[in-house]
């Protein structure tokens, strides 16, 4: 189940490459200025997440990592209400 939900993290995290303007309206709430490069980055961001959970030997580190990326995602849409 951990290796489907990494697969999912970075199938997203590629999405961002691939469809960028899906990802716009969120991005631009966390990200106003420099959206575009941040969809990139996110993307980017997501890929590794999602590789790492994916994988028996980094699932904790990818874990944590979701959890700190997850965290500062949401403190940058609440510092731009």
């Amino acid at each position: 189940m951990s290796r489907l939900l990494g697969l999912l993290i970075a199938a997203v995290g590629a999405a961002h490459f691939v469809a960028p303007k899906v990802f716009e309206p969120v991005s631009a709430k966390a990200f106003p200025e420099d959206t575009e490069q941040w969809i990139y980055r996110n993307g980017a961001t997501e890929v590794v997440l999602g590789a790492a959970v994916a994988m028996k030997r980094t699932r904790k580190l990818g874990v944590l990592g979701l959890a700190v990326y997850g965290g500062w995602l949401g403190s940058r849409v609440l510092a731009n209400r």
